[in-house]
């Protein structure tokens, strides 16, 4: 049997678990094709980067499981997953990778509601008298 690699990716609040094996190219999103899952170009494009940044493209099957915020932060979440397990595969893929921007976390996550006002930054109306 051939060997599986595994990795975690996040985005905002999506959490994303990559599983790669040999194959040819078949990729799933919570059982299901992603193409039907990332009904946009852009984000299938997104999520099929780290394979082309490598040329392996059809020589690995992907199922992922994600759960969590949108449909971006899932395909950002899984693009991220599929580049790590990529490097579990072969570590002489990592200076590419990391050039194309595929490593890098994307820290922003929305911000806490603060008390006292209705939002994150938003103040309540001021009232002079």
């Amino acid at each position: 049997m051939s060997e599986t690699f595994t990795a975690t990716g996040r985005r905002k609040t999506a959490v994303a678990r990559v599983w790669i094996t040999a194959g040819t190219g078949k990729i799933t999103i919570n059982e299901d094709p992603f193409e039907e899952v990332l009904t946009t170009l852009t984000l299938q494009g997104q999520l099929l980067e780290p394979l082309q940044v490598a040329n392996l493209r059809n020589k690995f099957d992907v199922k992922a499981v994600s759960k969590g915020g949108g449909l971006h932060g899932q395909a950002d979440a899984i693009k991220l997953a599929i580049a790590r397990a990529l490097i579990l595969h072969d570590a002489e893929l990592r200076p590419d990778l990391k050039a194309a921007g595929l490593l890098r976390r994307d820290p922003r996550a929305r911000e806490r509601k603060k008390p006292g006002q209705p939002g994150a930054r938003k103040r309540f109306q001021f009232s002079k008298r």
